[in-house]
């Protein structure tokens, strides 16, 4: 894995015609684990959207550098036909990568999906669906997770094997930001509180 490097400078950022966010600087590089606290409507949201290239800045610089990104919403992003395994696969084809059989199944023990990775989505539970999600994000071959309130939906197993999944690509020099209302409690992370 190539090690990606994040570089924010004095960046603003509206959501619904209101500024959100005013001359936000930061950086990540890889090995890092960013939280991103702050009460509802801080901007958290709005800023993994400028980070991800899915929503406009209003001014100020974001530079990646070396960073193939793997992007996890509020929602899920799965295909409720296609079976657990299939949305991993399709979403690494359509990240224009070949699905690596060995990651997606390591993936797939991870959060304990293994079992239910021939059942269509469509069938399973919220928490079920969220650790498809983090599967799909965790078999990608991307260094820089962008994760949106990632602990949704999930029990306390399922939080641990997110903490454990999320170490094991920080070691690798993967870098990830997360939204969170939920203490990452993990060495070395480090948060980012919006709206104080």
């Amino acid at each position: 894995m190539t090690t990606a490097a994040l570089q924010v400078t004095d960046l603003a950022c509206r959501r619904g015609g209101r500024r959100v966010f005013d001359g936000l600087s930061f950086s990540v590089k890889g090995g890092e684990l960013l939280a991103l606290t702050g009460a509802n409507g801080s901007g958290k949201t709005t800023l993994l959207r400028a980070l991800a290239s899915l929503g406009r800045a209003d001014a100020g610089t974001i530079v990646w550098q070396g960073a193939d990104i793997a992007w996890l919403g509020h929602l899920d992003g799965l295909k409720g036909d296609l079976t657990v395994r299939e949305n991993i696969d399709v979403a690494e084809r359509l990240r224009g990568v070949t699905p690596d059989r060995q990651r997606i199944e390591a993936a797939l023990a991870s959060f304990d999906l293994a079992a239910l990775a021939s059942r269509p989505v469509r069938t399973l539970s919220a928490g079920q669906r969220r650790r498809t999600a983090l599967a799909r994000v965790a078999a990608s071959q991307a260094n820089a997770w962008l994760l949106d309130e990632p602990f949704n939906a999930l029990d306390m197993a399922s939080q641990k094997s997110l903490r454990a999944v999320l170490a094991q690509h920080l070691a690798a020099g993967g870098l990830a930001i997360a939204a969170t209302h939920v203490s990452l409690d993990m060495p070395g992370a480090r948060s980012l509180e919006l709206g104080a």
